[in-house]
């Protein structure tokens, strides 16, 4: 064993940057293999909540089980912190991957696999758009396209729920930046922006942001012959993340020849994965790790 691997093998929290006096960490869940790939997991929550313990345990096990090391990272979220600058978060994350990570674990740089679910699936995909890239992506129900209607119209399905009024959400913003948080502490800004058609506004800065400008966050005009292949996972009965963001995702891979595919769960909701006894999930990541074989 490595003097380097010895070190990883209990799980261990590392601050990967530190800015505006916020520590953004990430999780390092190991296996006990020398030179083994690696997934770096970007948790959803809207680009508003979520933190780096949010990735469901029984999934780190199974990519335990497959021989890969996870890293589950954090990133200032919305809307303290607007979208160039948490796009930036996993730029860095992904430099200090390369650069600062092997130091502390050995593991093989030529496989570094982004995972992300919902909006961590739309930053996983932002991925593939950097100049550092990663060797594939997979998408949980992400989506490519922060312009699009569903994005900025207000959803029949999330105002079926009881009203979140503005004031309401304006009090939970912090009056500082802030790189994890609780679903608890933050969903009723995220609901508030859903059923008013305001997300786009809380997540970029209007007064400051043209359209033009934009579509360098949107993934499915950004993809050219260098993206990296790249799985997609959406159910086509997502009241969230429309399932056609997948499907359009998927086209534009197809258009520039990028190793591609679209797992289609039948019936299945936002956030189908939770259910990791269910056998369309089971089959679903057998087909994710029959992807990475390839890569």
């Amino acid at each position: 064993m490595s003097t380097i691997f010895w070190r990883s093998i209990m799980n261990k929290t590392f601050v990967y940057k530190e800015i505006n006096n916020t520590d953004i960490q990430a999780e390092l869940f190991p296996v006990e293999q020398e030179n083994a790939p690696i997934i770096v997991y970007i948790h959803g929550g809207g680009l508003i909540w979520g933190t780096r313990n949010d990735i469901n345990q029984e999934q780190v096990k199974l990519y335990n089980d497959h021989g890969y090391h996870v890293l589950s990272i954090a990133y200032r979220l919305a809307p303290e912190t607007k979208l160039p600058e948490i796009i930036s978060d996993i730029q860095d994350a992904l430099s200090w991957v390369k650069e600062e990570l092997p130091k502390h674990l050995d593991y093989n740089t030529n496989k570094v696999i982004v995972v992300g679910n919902s909006a961590g699936g739309y930053l996983a995909l932002m991925t593939g758009t950097f100049a550092l890239k990663p060797t594939a992506i997979i998408s949980f129900y992400g989506y490519g396209n922060i312009l699009g209607d569903w994005y900025s119209t207000p959803s029949t399905h999330f105002n079926k729920m009881p009203k979140v009024n503005e004031a309401l959400a304006k009090q939970l913003i912090r009056p500082n930046q802030v790189a994890e948080a609780p679903i608890t502490a933050r969903y009723a800004i995220y609901l508030y922006c859903r059923q008013q058609g305001v997300w786009l506004d809380y997540v970029t800065d209007p007064t400051e942001t043209t359209k033009e400008d934009l579509l360098a966050f949107c993934p499915v005009n950004q993809v050219d012959a260098d993206y990296p292949p790249t799985l997609l996972l959406h159910g086509d009965a997502d009241e969230d993340v429309p399932y056609e963001e997948s499907v359009q995702m998927l086209e534009a891979l197809k258009h520039n020849e990028v190793k591609s595919n679209l797992i289609t769960i039948p019936n299945g909701k936002h956030q189908f994965d939770e259910n990791m006894n269910d056998d369309v999930v089971k089959s679903s990541f057998e087909e994710i790790f029959d992807f990475l074989k390839e890569i």
